[in-house]
């Protein structure tokens, strides 16, 4: 049976925000001073286009869903510990330090 995992394009979506908006960002920083880096005939840093491949988007998904995982799982350690029914923002704010550090 296959894992559940995240959908791929919803992934590359919010790739593709996160690289618009720090686009934008560093337009924003760096003014209209002229000095684009070239890469190729024709093309400058600032109009190229970020792209990544659909196996680097499977593999996104699944570390996604690795470490979505083990957060719930940690975090249900330290629910149960405590006698609480359900895991809480506080459960996994105790939790996040150490998850952090392991992936």
């Amino acid at each position: 049976m296959e894992e559940v995992t995240f959908d791929p394009g919803l992934i590359q979506a919010i790739f593709k925000h996160i690289w618009t908006r720090r686009a934008l960002e560093r337009e924003k920083n760096e003014g209209n001073d002229g000095t684009d880096c070239e890469v190729g005939a024709g093309t400058s840093k600032r109009t190229r286009t970020t792209s990544a491949n659909s196996n680097a988007l499977k593999l996104s998904c699944e570390l996604l869903r690795i470490f979505i995982t083990e957060a719930v799982q940690r975090s249900a350690m330290i629910a149960e510990a405590e006698g609480a029914g359900k895991i809480e923002g506080t459960h996994l704010e105790r939790i996040l330090p150490q998850l952090l550090l392991d992936f």
